[in-house]
């Protein structure tokens, strides 16, 4: 006979649930899972013009990733000193993990802020911090899609390894230092 529902026991709970902690690490492997991504590109699909001769090219997608980052960070702290934006005609796959890798150390300073303001308000942003970082991670992954779709159609796909790896969140988590 199978207990019910209600007289199940509950798991035991070993420690108690940091919702802020666990945000900004998601945000973190999110952040890690670009990283991963970008340099598993080819040098030859970076530049590569889309088949369709319309759109960006895998650089000029991952540099708005960046630059769209500083437009928030801009919005949000008027006075605060932000890296510049990409050119798109020049940057290497380098400047521009280099550069995700700085916005997303100055979104997480501001996520951090957001999160311990009893409000969790981001500046020029509604409605709160926990919607900032869903609007960030929604848009990285948007673009990580573009990004890795555009390879295939270039003929020069993301390998499998580097690809499933973008879904293995326990290990994007462990590959940015988290344990528990």
């Amino acid at each position: 006979m199978m207990k019910s529902r209600a007289s199940a026991k509950p798991p035991a709970v070993t420690a108690e649930f940091d919702a802020k902690r666990s945000l900004l690490e998601t945000f973190a492997i999110d952040e890690r899972a670009n990283q991963k991504l970008i340099e598993s590109i080819s040098e030859a699909a970076w530049r590569a013009a889309p088949p369709s001769g319309k759109g960006r090219t895998i650089a000029g997608i991952a540099s708005h990733i960046h630059n769209v980052r500083l437009m928030w960070l801009a919005a949000a702290d008027k006075s605060s000193r932000l890296p510049g934006k990409l050119s798109v005609e020049k940057v290497s796959r380098q400047d521009v993990m280099d550069a995700l890798s700085r916005s997303a150390k100055l979104l997480e300073k501001l996520l951090e802020k957001g999160l311990h303001d009893a409000t969790l308000r981001v500046p020029n942003f509604k409605p709160d911090a926990v919607a900032f970082a869903g609007y960030l991670i929604a848009h990285d992954s948007h673009h990580r899609g573009q990004i890795s779709m555009l390879a295939r159609q270039l003929g020069m796909p993301v390998d499998g390894k580097a690809s499933y790896g973008l879904w293995e969140w326990g290990t994007l988590w462990k590959e940015c230092g988290f344990s528990r």
